[in-house]
């Protein structure tokens, strides 16, 4: 689960997760429906994806979000469904198509993740990150 959250100059989201790999799940689909405006993305093309750990759980999920940014900006693919495993380093699959305007919709378009108040925050329901984008 995600919302979108409204910042003065950028845009971003909350998504909760019953275990942190849920929330990276989320963090990653909602902001793919910032970047198509919600659009239906179908499974057609599965990427694995693995990031080393190299800090705490934030500038993981920054990295996780980047690497996301740059298959959407280098390969033109968007994903709607993620699954995530982390351990030592994040293991990762993420399932897509290639960027149809037509289909997709056409959102707001990401340049980057922000550290400004990221955060990630675990409570009795398991975990919520909130995170801002550059746009």
């Amino acid at each position: 689960m995600y919302r979108i959250i409204e910042h003065t100059a950028d845009i971003g989201i909350e998504a909760c997760g019953k275990n942190i790999e849920e929330a990276f799940e989320n963090a990653a689909k909602g902001m793919f429906s910032i970047i198509t405006n919600n659009g239906k993305i179908e499974r057609k093309i599965e990427r694995k994806i693995e990031i080393a750990r190299e800090g705490d759980d934030e500038m993981l999920l920054v990295d996780w979000l980047s690497e996301l940014i740059y298959l959407h900006d280098v390969e033109k693919l968007v994903f709607g469904d993620f699954r995530v495993k982390i351990n030592d380093k994040l293991v990762a699959t993420a399932y897509g198509e290639k960027y149809d305007r037509a289909k997709h919709g056409y959102g707001v378009e990401i340049k980057g993740v922000a550290y400004h108040m990221l955060e990630i925050k675990r409570n009795k329901k398991g975990f919520v990150i909130r995170v801002l984008f550059d746009i």
